[in-house]
Formats: structure tokens, C-alpha cells, sequence
């Protein structure tokens, strides 16, 4: 099928339709793309709720997402089992055209996809395809990544901060345990000297008295 999606030759440009899906087949697209260009695609799948008489999202819906490189003999760039909303991105390799197909699946419980109670049968499946370079889509992804980005480096700064005053507060325990050891050393020198003397001291009192002594005696 080459009608859905005639108009998505631009790059950098953001299309959204939605189209309805049944269980017989998957419902495939094709579309030619430049080299290197980014496809994003956003989806949701809703499913008839009789209910509601409306279209609302169930859990149990699966979509089966492929696409095929057409130019390269089928060669598959995505094989993506999503849920009933999801996101999937691929990059042409080459020029050319690229098959893209959803499936649908579901557990919900409900047995009749294709009841005369829905407009439409089966599960309408919302897409919105951006396609262009990689810069004009990722530029959101890199204003969160320079986010990141800035506050790694505020948290690296703070971290290189801590550092320093640690090496700061080492340094200074450092020189403070010098300091005392000095100081220590010094006390203890001083200490000897004054033993020393008093050493001294002691011994010529004691030559001194011995001296007075006998002279006392010899008189």
C-alpha cells in the first residue's frame, strides 16, 4: 500500500493520522526516505469499548512493528514488540523505500475484533511519524542530555571542592602533627639538659661536701 503516507517526503517534518487494523492482516505502509535520515514514530492503539461507545486504550493490546528496507531485498532495520503505545526510531542506511507494518494482538478478553458494534472493526492505531535529520528531531534528547550534562559537572565541581578541602584538612593535620612532634622533640631535649645540669650540679655538691668534710677532720 502506498496510500496512506504520500505526503512524508520532507525532511524534518512531523506527520500524525490514524488508520484501523484488524486481525486478518497487518496493515503495512510504504515510504521513501533520503540516506541517513531519522524516523521517530509515536503510537497508540485503541480498541472498540461498547460501553463507552467510544475508542479507549486496553493493557491487553500488543502491536507487532516491522520495517523492511524494500531496495535491499526485505532486508528488516526493525523487528519491535510494543505495547498499545509506544515509541520506535530507525535510521535509513540508504536511499529508498521502507515498508513499514503494524500487527495487532490482544488478551483483553474481548472475542469479536471486528463486531458490527464498532464503526470500523478491529483496533484504530494512532501514529505520529517525525521524519528528518538527526539533529532537527534529537534536539529535545539534547537539551536533557546537556541538562545531565551541566549537573554532572556542578556534581564533579562540588566533588573536586570535598577534595581539596580534604587535602586541605590533611595538610593541615599534617603540619599540626609535625608541629607537636617538634615540640615534643624540644620538651624532651630540654628535659635531658636540665637532668644533665642538675646531674652536675649534684656531683660537684657532693665533691664539695666530701673536700669540706675532710679538711674538717684533718684540723
Amino acid at each position: 500500500m502506498r496510500t496512506l503516507l504520500p505526503l512524508l517526503s520532507l525532511a524534518a517534518m512531523a506527520r500524525a493520522l490514524y488508520f484501523y487494523i484488524d486481525v486478518t492482516s497487518p496493515k503495512c505502509f510504504f515510504e521513501e526516505l533520503p540516506k541517513d535520515t531519522l524516523v521517530v514514530g509515536h503510537y497508540t492503539a485503541e480498541e472498540w469499548d461498547d460501553r463507552l461507545q467510544a475508542w479507549a486504550r486496553h493493557d491487553g493490546i500488543k502491536i507487532y512493528i516491522t520495517v523492511d528496507e524494500v531496495f535491499d531485498n526485505d532486508h528488516r532495520v526493525v523487528s519491535q514488540h510494543g505495547a498499545s503505545s509506544g515509541k520506535f526510531t530507525f535510521t535509513a542506511a540508504d536511499a529508498g523505500d521502507h515498508k513499514l507494518c503494524f500487527t495487532p494482538s490482544s488478551n483483553s478478553g474481548r472475542s469479536n475484533w471486528l463486531s458490527l458494534s464498532s464503526p470500523n472493526g478491529g483496533i484504530r492505531l494512532s501514529l505520529d511519524l517525525a521524519i528528518g535529520e538527526t539533529s532537527a528531531l534529537e534536539g529535545g534528547d539534547k537539551e536533557k542530555i546537556q541538562d545531565l550534562a551541566t549537573r554532572v559537572r556542578d556534581l564533579n565541581a562540588r566533588l573536586n571542592d570535598i577534595r581539596r578541602e580534604q587535602v586541605f584538612q590533611r595538610e593541615r593535620e599534617a603540619e599540626f602533627r609535625d608541629q607537636s612532634e617538634s615540640t615534643n622533640a624540644r620538651v624532651v631535649r630540654w628535659i635531658l639538659i636540665q637532668l644533665t645540669v642538675l646531674g652536675v650540679t649534684c656531683a660537684w655538691q657532693l665533691s664539695h661536701l666530701r673536700s669540706f668534710f675532710i679538711k674538717q677532720k684533718l684540723t
